[in-house]
């Protein structure tokens, strides 16, 4: 009788597993749940604005509309979804109909269409740095060759784009870049008309694609044009890209989401692209998905046909400015000055710089230890070496535990400084 197979160690298998790195900012959801905790990780907007009552309302008129709700729907989106994201996007200056639009599960599974789409291993990548963690781990996923390109202010720095283009040989010529040009996640700068044009000026010029990311235009401040040196919001790449591409030839592929200004949960994305690209995402996210959740999106469209969205999205911009100013002015305010920031334009965070004499590592377990968590700098670059930086989300923290949370900063930074 045969001896019975033993089973073959799962540990002997990981020479075929793909090594992914974790979420650096998901991988702090530990320290959340420590008692008194104040977060000023998380991108997350506020419990207190999403429109419970609103959103209430659009579930309930989905579910009214019977079996469709609960049923599969097209890969590319409900036809109404896809008709109120087209009105979104004509809202913001660019060109667009309901065949143009893709629904998606969250702007990061657009992120990943086009990945998987566009890009083989080895593929350069260009990325604004600091960059949002998720699309380094995509791009890291994927097995792309990342390049970073630095940002200042006025976003990202398209002269050091042009020299850089210059500079790469022929076999490593990109294939996309990644920037979000409104409130950048996480530097919170905004991307000049000037950069813009330029930035897709050396798309046609060397034949890249550019994704937008969006999440956060329509979350810009009172005082965001004077802030910004212009007299409006600028045009959105893409619409840009109308005028100086050639005709039927858009490099600008457009993502955003609802995540921000409606609810999270909801996880409703989108992109705009031209029909080729369009269709090719299209057919990856039958291979991931088949379809975007019906319900959520019958939801959404009943929502965005309400009327409450747009004083739902005024009410977040004041109180979003309201957190911001308590904790900039905070910061900038602390003794010695050992965390130094600018006021953003817009968005949910607020990029900062810590003195040169505190070592960033004790800094953050000084803050944990004083009960406030941010983001660490380096997680939002590609080498992961260590920054005197971090990013602070004002978002979901109210003006009064702001202050606390500041005062917590200001204790760890004096007790990182004497450690």
């Amino acid at each position: 009788m045969n001896a019975p197979t033993i089973p073959t160690p799962l540990a002997d298998f990981a020479p075929l597993f793909a090594e992914p790195a974790g979420s650096p900012i998901r991988e702090l959801f530990p320290f959340l749940s420590r008692p008194g905790m104040l977060s000023l990780a998380g991108g997350y907007p506020s419990a207190s604005l999403l429109d419970a009552e609103g959103l209430a309302q659009a579930a309930s008129h989905a579910l009214g509309q019977g079996i469709a709700a609960l049923q599969y729907g097209a890969t590319e989106g409900l036809p109404a979804m896809r008709e109120a994201l087209a009105q979104q996007a004509q809202t913001r200056g660019m060109q667009a109909s309901a065949s143009d639009v893709l629904v998606t599960t969250g702007s990061q599974q657009a992120f990943d269409l086009l990945v998987r789409v566009l890009l083989q291993p080895g593929d350069t990548v260009l990325v604004e740095v600091p960059a949002y963690p998720a699309t380094l781990q995509a791009l890291r996923l994927a097995q792309a060759h990342i390049v970073g390109v630095p940002m200042d202010a006025d976003g990202l720095h398209t002269e050091a784009l042009a020299e850089l283009l210059a500079q790469l040989p022929a076999a490593q010529r990109p294939k996309l870049l990644y920037t979000v040009p409104n409130f950048s996640n996480p530097r919170g700068s905004l991307l000049s008309a000037q950069r813009r044009q330029a930035l897709v000026q050396l798309a046609v010029q060397y034949g890249f694609w550019v994704v937008e990311d969006d999440p956060y235009g329509e979350l810009h401040f009172a005082d965001a044009p004077a802030s910004s040196g212009q007299d409006s919001m600028p045009a959105t790449l893409r619409r840009m890209a109308t005028d100086l591409a050639p005709a039927g030839s858009n490099p600008v592929v457009y993502l955003s989401s609802l995540s921000k200004t409606v609810a999270p949960a909801l996880r409703i994305g989108w992109m705009l692209a031209d029909p080729a690209l369009l269709r090719r995402c299209a057919v990856a996210k039958q291979t991931v998905d088949l379809c975007t959740s019906p319900l959520a999106q019958m939801v959404a469209t009943s929502y965005l046909h309400s009327g409450r969205y747009a004083p739902t999205v005024e009410r977040a911009r004041t109180e979003y400015q309201r957190r911001m100013h308590a904790l900039v002015q905070g910061l900038n305010t602390l003794p010695d000055q050992p965390i130094r920031c600018t006021m953003p334009a817009g968005g949910m965070f607020v990029w900062a710089d810590i003195a040169p004499h505190i070592a960033p590592q004790r800094l953050f377990e000084a803050a944990v230890a004083q009960g406030v968590v941010y983001v660490p700098g380096k997680a939002f670059f590609p080498d992961a070496a260590e920054r005197h930086a971090l990013r602070l989300s004002f978002a979901a923290t109210d003006v009064q535990d702001m202050t606390e949370a500041v005062q917590r900063l200001g204790r760890a930074a004096l007790q990182a400084q004497q450690a």
